[in-house]
């Protein structure tokens, strides 16, 4: 079990922590310019874009547990009718992306509501950034698909690819050829479009010979659409409410002040390494109690999640030692604004406790996701944003200020995970 949870595992974290090294990288490009502006105007335009694309991170979730469900029933024709499916989502959802894309632009300015300066950076990267919608969303398809196939391998290869090409490109075009926020914008849109195509080759090398006529019978079925479209519309409404809590965190940080504001930046930067690091072991329980539910193996499912759950906590308790012996060195890394990285140093103990908490959550969701429990992950999420983060950041503000912003978030990592465990019994062990 351990052997088959981190062959799964493994090239996810792999993969996953090449993600936040592109924003790090792109924060610490626009940390060592003249202003800590910068700073915030690109972690609003990463913001706003995580709020689009995340919202369409369904589809990569989605397709994973349709997939692995259908991979254990051994139905293949179906498996790859769910990748058709997630395609055309992506592309459609891409077009109504570039008819709408002023209005989103002006909406999130409008909430966002900072300085001219930070305003005028943000569209920049906005305005760029946009056109690599259909490759972005087109890879949640192909990479919940191949995961839902149980191979690991080739999203990490591709992702890390994506990734690697995307910091190299935009530290390319911000140091020679001083693009600054349009170079960030457009070393992503170039990066993402190669590992679109790169995601195309992988399937036609290792799976299109599988493929029968079959395969394309009833790929527009209306039960079938209305199934995948119900399930995805769980984890999409899910999915809302983790970019609101956190794009609400960066936008009351802006508001505690320019400072506080870059200071909290740079922190979140920790807490995406942390995030994505653990969400291996998360993304492995999403194919393999996929599998075993599809399977009716309950006595396989019960071991894999409890597993999963050793080697979450273990990679948790790691990464809160290492921001606790680090975490100063590591904020130097990343701004050379020496009164930024003095403030977030004051609030550098929260992240201490963030991984640890966050294992529960992360695992649980998998899991949710690959038993495709979804209303259920969607109702615990709804409680944890809107019943304890949001009160928890309004009863604390006036007492504890910018600290009641990172106690609501540390509330809500918690209150996700308590939820799911009480629940989890009846939706996904004893579930029919």
């Amino acid at each position: 079990m351990n052997k088959e949870i981190l062959k799964l595992a493994i090239p996810n974290i792999l993969a996953n922590l090449s993600v936040p090294i592109v924003s790090l990288v792109d924060v610490a490009l626009m940390g060592h310019l003249s202003s800590e502006a910068f700073i915030l105007a690109i972690g609003f335009g990463i913001m706003i874009f995580n709020f689009i694309y995340w919202g369409f991170g369904f589809l990569r979730m989605g397709v994973t547990g349709i997939t692995a469900q259908n991979e254990g029933k051994k139905d293949v024709a179906e498996t790859y009718r769910v990748l058709f499916r997630g395609l055309i989502v992506a592309f459609v959802g891409a077009l109504l992306l570039f008819i709408f894309k002023n209005y989103l632009l002006d909406l999130a300015l409008l909430l966002i509501d900072s300085t001219p300066a930070v305003n005028q950076e943000i569209s920049i990267y906005f305005n760029t950034r946009i056109y690599a919608a259909p490759a972005t969303i087109g890879l949640y398809a192909f990479i919940g698909w191949f995961m839902g196939k149980q191979n690991a391998v080739i999203p990490m290869i591709v992702t890390i690819a994506v990734n690697v090409m995307n910091a190299g490109l935009s530290y390319y075009l911000v140091t020679q050829y001083s693009m600054g926020t349009t170079g960030v914008a457009l070393g992503t849109v170039v990066a993402q479009y190669l590992g679109f195509i790169l995601a195309v080759v992988f399937f036609i090398l290792y799976f299109s010979k599988q493929i029968t006529a079959s395969a394309f019978k009833n790929v527009l079925q209306y039960n079938a659409i209305k199934d995948f479209l119900l399930v995805n519309s769980d984890i999409f409404i899910r999915t809302l409410c983790l970019i609101f809590t956190l794009s609400f965190f960066k936008i009351y940080s802006g508001k505690e002040g320019l400072i506080i504001g870059a200071a909290n930046i740079l922190l979140l930067e920790f807490i995406g390494i942390a995030a994505y690091g653990i969400d291996g072991f998360a993304f492995a329980a999403e194919s393999i109690s996929g599998k075993y539910f599809g399977a009716n193996n309950k006595l396989l499912l019960k071991k894999a999640i409890r597993y999963c759950f050793y080697w979450g906590f273990g990679l948790g308790f790691i990464y809160g030692l290492t921001f606790l012996l680090f975490g100063e060195h590591l904020l130097y890394t990343l701004s050379s604004q020496v009164e930024v990285i003095e403030l977030a140093k004051k609030y550098l103990w929260w992240l201490v406790l963030f991984p640890i908490l966050s294992v529960v959550a992360f695992v649980w969701d998998g899991v949710f996701i690959g038993v495709t429990a979804s209303r259920a992950m969607r109702n615990t999420m709804l409680f944890a944003t809107f019943i304890v983060f949001l009160p928890a950041y309004y009863i604390l503000h006036p007492y504890l200020k910018n600290d009641a912003l990172w106690a609501a978030l540390i509330l809500f990592i918690a209150a996700r995970g308590l939820a799911q465990t009480v629940i989890a019994r009846r939706v996904v062990y004893n579930r029919p």
